[in-house]
């Protein structure tokens, strides 16, 4: 079953330009990961510093590949200090019955 999520946090002010830069780059090695399928980057139209990434992995061990990769530690360690949350929210997503 794949595994979806969001994940939600909020730049700092004065710090756009440098979150930016972070995710982009770590979007691009997300996206080289055998087991990911999505990882898309977005601001919110009415806040521009609120960032909303939807993620979408194969399955549960690609999600665990993905947690265990050796670039995330560092990119949230860089981002930490540059966001207003403690740390990104997550929410998980289920896939909502088409058919009773």
């Amino acid at each position: 079953m794949r595994k979806t999520l969001l994940a939600e946090f909020t730049a700092r002010e004065g710090a756009e330009d440098e979150v930016a830069r972070l995710v982009r780059d770590y979007a691009l090695k997300v996206r080289e990961e055998e087991g990911n399928l999505a990882f898309d980057v977005y601001t919110k139209a009415a806040n521009p510093r609120g960032y909303w990434i939807f993620e979408v992995y194969r399955d549960e061990d690609a999600f665990k590949t993905h947690l265990d990769a050796p670039y995330g530690a560092p990119f949230n360690a860089a981002l930490t200090p540059l966001i207003e949350e403690d740390a990104s929210v997550l929410t998980f997503l289920d896939p909502l019955a088409t058919h009773p």
